[in-house]
């Protein structure tokens, strides 16, 4: 028998089939998925966010919001922390109705050079994870979908905003990136690494959704010690980089 991690299983429903338990709202097709709780509760106050559903779990209540924006009917929500979790949420906002999701996040940089706060459309993630392999078969990685790459970088070389493409690396132990981890997830060219990444593209995949993903260069793995660089604390960053994805998906379809 292989280990249970990589006993996938293709069937197209599960025990409990979020579709089967959840009711659909109308709510907006497009869907920023932003794990910054800060500035979502900024935006949800200032704009005076429509809550679709409270959405309450175990550990509080994960709201969808909407809003309007340039014209448009915009959803969002805080999708937890760690690939378990983001994957479960997007589930269930799937099966709410969204069919289009952006993710902005953070992520520790692996090169000495990556600035803090310099953004990353990620195009590809390293799956040491156990949620994405309830999903597609056990593989090193997942790619992401080439058509939201596309139309993210597109967008960002129109508001003439810095970037880069890259690999990141997905891990749900953030307290074992050890020395020689590190040193060979840099060698397979992963440039960050955080907690959910390969999970939430898994499941957008497998649900035939579309996903992408943004992620701005936090504390520092690249060094001989780790640098924290309070990137928790790029306020302006992580708000901006909401409204960066806002503006992407209500003028790219």
């Amino acid at each position: 028998m292989p280990y249970p991690v990589l006993e996938f299983d293709p069937a197209p429903k599960a025990f409990i089939e979020p579709a089967n338990i959840i009711k659909p709202y109308d709510i907006p097709k497009k869907v920023i998925a932003c794990f910054f709780h800060e500035a979502v509760k900024k935006v949800a106050q200032e704009h005076n966010a429509n809550i679709h559903v409270k959405n309450v779990w175990e550990d509080g209540p994960h709201p969808l919001y909407e809003i309007e924006h340039r014209g448009q009917r915009l959803a969002f929500f805080q999708p937890g922390i760690g690939a378990p979790m983001s994957a479960a949420l997007l589930e269930e906002v799937i099966a709410f109705g969204g069919r289009t999701f952006l993710a902005c996040g953070g992520a520790g940089v692996l090169e000495q050079d990556f600035a803090l706060g310099h953004l990353m459309v990620v195009d590809s993630a390293v799956r040491d994870e156990g949620a994405s392999y309830q999903y597609l078969p056990a593989a090193r990685e997942v790619k992401a979908q080439p058509e939201m790459v596309a139309a993210i970088e597109s967008a960002m070389r129109e508001k003439h905003i810095p970037f880069i493409t890259g690999k990141t690396w997905t891990t749900s132990a953030p307290y074992r990136e050890t020395v020689a981890r590190i040193a060979r997830r840099k060698q397979e060219g992963c440039l960050t690494v955080e907690m959910e990444a390969s999970a939430m593209m898994a499941v957008a995949q497998f649900r035939k959704v579309r996903f992408g993903q943004i992620l701005y260069g936090g504390d520092n793995l690249g060094g001989e010690t780790w640098d924290q660089r309070s990137w928790e604390r790029a306020a302006d960053v992580r708000e901006n980089l909401f409204w960066l994805c806002a503006d992407i998906l209500t003028t790219h379809d």
